[in-house]
């Protein structure tokens, strides 16, 4: 699957780029015609531990599913994001079956 990842604001190692791909890699088990995805990766100025925000645009066909998290590290929030949208993903699936 194609993911075009952009951090705003700060440089994001391979390392991290590395997992966002395997990650977004698994949501085609869970739904194969996803066409692309775009990750955004911000850190919110705060003094909170958790201001790393990870926000997923998934785009399949005639349809786009966004999802936002906030946590402490952009791996959880990938992550949690991932966890989201594959129950986005097999709800729609599930609706798709129902009314072939």
């Amino acid at each position: 699957m194609k993911v075009n990842a952009q951090s705003v604001n700060f440089v994001a190692d391979g390392k991290l780029m590395e997992f966002i791909q395997r990650r977004m890699d698994k949501l085609e088990l869970f739904y194969d015609k996803v066409i692309s995805s775009d990750v955004y990766l911000k850190v919110e100025n705060t003094s909170a531990k958790e201001n790393k925000i990870v926000e997923i645009k998934l785009l399949v066909p005639r349809d786009q599913l966004i999802v936002k998290k906030q946590c402490k590290s952009f791996e959880e929030a990938v992550d949690s994001a991932c966890s989201s949208l594959e129950r986005k993903l097999v709800k729609k699936k599930e609706k798709l079956r129902a009314k072939a």
